[in-house]
């Protein structure tokens, strides 16, 4: 009976004393956390020392070398040209694009007008075989190189409009659309087959050159554009074939052979394959 009486003093006055201990060390350990507040703590203190290893040393140099204004030589083409997917526009660049920017690997669409590229060489174009359109109009090219276009397989549209091409390259024989318009060709410029084995082309635009003759014109061909040339002479094989009176010319239903000092109305058969009659003179 005393035992019990003595544990039931013992056991609150132990629970008091508790209590006590616990608010004392409280008291000693200022701004002491809870569980949950000591696990935010723990949590943002990781993050601060995550964020202070990121960050250089206060106390090393920052040994990035420093590009003088104007020098675009190593920045990727992405800096100089705006880049979407699979389409590189590179227009008027400044400081003057002299060169084909180095492309991704993607690229299917090039517009690089308005530039002062000089020359197009092989290497060029030669690891980009997506592409399916290069537009190079307005530009100071006078050279291109055989063989510059020969692994684009895929290439549909090529404009090389507003240069000083005095000679035309090998061209893919997959071009849907060919622009040469105002250049320096002339008919000794342009291989005789340069043409022949377009069979997909459809517009062929040659007009404001030099040439003294029409060149071989595929039959697939729609819209043709011979005007402001130095052409003298048409004849039945121009368009048509003196061997085969049959042969028709559907397809055909543009030709502008405007301001050149050739008669049209010389050789009335030269047209009698074609749908349509060309313009330019005729009297």
């Amino acid at each position: 009976m005393k035992a019990l009486l003595f544990t039931c003093l013992l056991v609150p006055w132990l629970v008091a004393a508790s209590a006590r201990t616990s608010d004392q060390d409280s008291q000693l350990i200022p701004g002491s956390l809870s569980g949950r507040e000591l696990s935010g703590y723990f949590s943002n203190h990781l993050k601060s020392r995550r964020a202070r290893r990121a960050l250089p040393p206060a106390d090393e140099p920052d040994d990035t070398p420093v590009k003088e204004e104007g020098d675009t030589s190593d920045l990727p083409t992405c800096l100089l040209c705006v880049c979407l997917t699979g389409s590189v526009y590179c227009e008027e660049v400044s400081p003057d694009m002299t060169s084909v920017p180095t492309l991704p690997k993607e690229t299917a669409y090039l517009y690089a007008r308005f530039n002062k590229i000089k020359k197009i060489s092989t290497k060029d174009f030669a690891d980009i075989v997506t592409l399916k359109r290069i537009d190079l109009s307005g530009n100071m090219i006078t050279e291109i190189e055989d063989g510059a276009f020969a692994k684009l397989t895929l290439l549909e549209e090529l404009s090389l409009a507003e240069n000083q091409l005095v000679k035309l390259p090998m061209l893919p024989s997959k071009l849907i659309s060919f622009n040469a318009n105002h250049n320096l060709l002339k008919t000794k410029g342009v291989r005789a087959n340069a043409f022949k084995k377009m069979t997909r082309l459809v517009n062929l635009y040659l007009a404001n050159n030099q040439l003294e003759a029409v060149p071989f014109i595929p039959d697939s061909v729609r819209i043709l554009h011979l005007q402001n040339n130095n052409i003298t002479e048409v004849n039945i094989n121009t368009f048509c074939r003196s061997n085969d009176t049959y042969y028709l010319r559907p397809s055909l239903s543009e030709v502008n052979m405007d301001s050149n000092p050739v008669l049209l109305s010389k050789n009335p058969d030269s047209f009698i394959c074609m749908k349509v009659l060309p313009i330019g003179q005729y009297r």
